[in-house]
């Protein structure tokens, strides 16, 4: 039986997507699904959920499959982004069920129709679920090959009225470099769009960058990996980087 959702106080942010990789997923073991991995995400999204925070997220399926990579090995690129689609679904799943067994509602809708699995992705149907104080969790890509989970992220995040996107990932911002081999890099506190896209910097990629600058949705880069970060980004603290426009 569900309760009424708890009206959210305190913080900054009332409605987010978060973006997940598939990868976060595969913990320590670098593939497949490490499911202490998976329910110590659950944990920080519960608590962020227990506040009001209305969240949907978006998941990778690069723990399984990557479309890309598969196609420069012989695959069909649409089959390969196929297998990945539902790759994302498989890492939903497990969401979902580390979620509920912490008491949160939880609904997994997929662009790709699997009535036995997921409900289908309709936009006015997902924001009813999270003004109802559900997580969901939005699989299977676009539902069209050729378009990456980031992608996915910026136009759900606008469909839905996401307030911001928040990009987990295992480093704590965005660097002018890559910091895990340049000891060299400068870490970003701000960056706009563009300076991301001129750059050639690995934040997002360039259609899901255009479309959240398009429609003012700003990314926040930060680590996954330090338990708490997501608390701290909702209740307004500084933590990673902020993508946005320009301040004028």
């Amino acid at each position: 039986m569900e309760t009424e959702p708890t009206k959210p106080t305190n913080v900054k942010y009332k409605r987010v997507l978060i973006k997940l990789s598939g990868e976060a997923f595969a913990g320590p073991q670098g593939q497949g699904i490490h499911l202490p991995t998976v329910h110590a995400i659950a944990r920080q999204l519960a608590r962020v959920h227990s506040e009001g925070v209305e969240i949907a997220v978006v998941i990778g399926g690069g723990n399984i499959i990557r479309g890309l990579m598969a196609s420069k090995e012989g695959l069909d690129r649409a089959s390969g982004d196929y297998m990945g689609m539902l790759a994302t679904v498989i890492n939903s799943l497990a969401l979902q069920d580390a979620l509920e067994k912490l008491g949160v509602p939880t609904r997994v809708m997929s662009a790709i129709h699997m009535e036995q699995v997921a409900e289908p992705y309709i936009r006015r149907r997902a924001v009813r679920h999270l003004e109802k104080g559900r997580i969901v969790i939005l699989a299977a890509g676009t539902g069209n090959p050729y378009f990456t989970t980031d992608t996915t992220a910026a136009l759900r995040a606008v469909e839905i009225g996401a307030e911001v996107i928040l990009k987990a990932t295992r480093v704590d911002g965005v660097y002018s470099g890559d910091p895990l081999v340049d000891p060299d890099a400068v870490k970003f506190s701000k960056i706009d769009y563009l300076q991301v896209i001129n750059r050639g910097l690995e934040v997002m990629d360039n259609t899901a960058l255009t479309l959240c600058m398009d429609n003012k949705v700003p990314i926040i880069v930060f680590n996954l990996l330090e338990d708490g970060n997501i608390e701290r980004i909702i209740h307004g603290e500084n933590v990673g980087t902020v993508v946005s426009a320009p301040e004028s």
